[in-house]
């Protein structure tokens, strides 16, 4: 358990600090829901995000593999 709350804390920060400022500057943003013990990642795509038609290629090509380089753990990134 205490993996998991260290994981989520690691994966939040990478978020805060990385992928959020770069979402936020085209008009998104991007919210924390959880994240699994199996390394799948739960997020809310906000703002610009949210209606993007391209959204799917951002969570995946820009939030997943910025969080897989440097959080290992994390296997995919969902949107909830």
């Amino acid at each position: 358990m205490d993996n998991l709350i260290e994981l989520q804390e690691r994966v939040k920060k990478v978020i805060e600090e990385e992928v959020k400022p770069a979402l936020q500057m085209d008009g998104g943003d991007i919210e924390l829901v959880g994240v699994d013990e199996d390394g799948t990642v739960k997020v809310k795509l906000l703002g610009a995000c949210g209606s993007c038609p391209f959204s799917m290629m951002t969570l995946k090509m820009g939030v997943e593999q910025s969080l897989k380089n440097l959080v290992p753990e994390v296997k995919q990134v969902v949107a909830v």
